[in-house]
């Protein structure tokens, strides 16, 4: 687990992590390591930081008490503002792992009930647009995972009768452009911040993807066979990632397809645009003109 903090006024950033920091880290960091289990040391820390952001892993993270340790700690050092581990979508009714984001979005709701104490901003980017790239890597700081709609198979699972459903689509590179000015923001920090790179629906993304690539073999499952458990077809995805572990990945992709099936068709990974609004000299990164530039050529 680890949480970025940026100070202002052109210091460099801070990160804690509980973990010793890897060789790739970025050049100028100043890493610290802390026990997220002591607030009192994690104030200690925070003291004279004015933004936090969280990027806790939150299935790793139970009943999110290492981000309610977090919180605290902030509000105990003076903080200003606090991003919580968010990072997708508003609505994750589909996505059991996350269930603690629900715990800690309760928590900062009931610590600002009577009066602010805390200025917090829930960022929604939506699916990152740097998935669609995979195997490829866009970014060299984000691992890109397999997604159920595959540039590189030329593959689709979707659930019947979700090809009007919206998604919205984000490139890392947006989402970090997008918060370094929230940071820099002068303005009150929307509750619920949505950050809209691009919005489509799963048809125009199949579509797009069949523009850039050719023919995708699309199939269509059944949302009772989903809910059972069951993914009729023999492409199983498989979430490669240090946070899930090599022998996780085939169970994690089954998982993460049925869920992901289900709560696209819902909905869930269509975000609000309010950064969209307060920053609107912003040009975001479109879907096209990204995938075109890693998929042109490739065989």
């Amino acid at each position: 687990m680890a949480v970025d903090i940026i100070i202002p006024l052109n210091q460099p950033p801070l990160t804690i992590s509980q973990d010793v920091p890897s060789d790739t880290s970025p050049s100028g960091v100043k890493w610290i390591k802390a026990d997220y289990q002591d607030p009192a040391q994690l104030k200690v820390v925070l003291k004279g930081v004015d933004t936090v952001l969280s990027f806790i892993v939150a299935h790793l993270d139970a009943g999110g008490v290492a981000q309610k340790h977090l919180i605290d700690a902030c509000v105990a050092a003076g903080v200003r503002r606090f991003a919580p581990s968010e990072w997708f979508s508003s609505s994750f009714e589909n996505f059991p792992w996350y269930e603690s984001k629900g715990t800690v979005r309760e928590y900062l709701e009931t610590l600002n009930k009577y009066e602010k104490v805390l200025e917090y901003s829930l960022f929604h980017p939506g699916l990152f647009l740097d998935e669609l790239v995979y195997p490829q890597r866009s970014s060299k700081y984000v691992i890109p995972l397999e997604f159920t709609i595959s540039f590189e198979k030329r593959r689709a699972l979707i659930l019947e009768g979700s090809e009007d459903a919206r998604i919205s689509l984000t490139t890392v590179q947006d989402i970090v452009q997008v918060v370094t000015r929230a940071v820099d923001y002068e303005g009150v920090w929307p509750v619920v911040g949505g950050i809209r790179g691009n919005s489509i629906t799963i048809g125009q993304l199949i579509a797009l993807g069949e523009k850039i690539r050719g023919p995708f073999k699309v199939e269509k499952l059944k949302a009772q066979d989903l809910k059972t458990g069951v993914v009729k077809s023999d492409w199983k995805l498989k979430i490669e990632h240090p946070a899930v572990g090599l022998e996780n990945a085939e169970a994690w992709g089954e998982m993460v397809s049925r869920c992901m099936l289900l709560a696209l068709q819902a909905g869930e990974v269509d975000c609000s645009d309010e950064w969209n609004q307060l920053l609107p000299d912003y040009k975001f990164t479109q879907a096209e003109d990204f995938l075109v530039k890693w998929w042109n050529g490739k065989p």
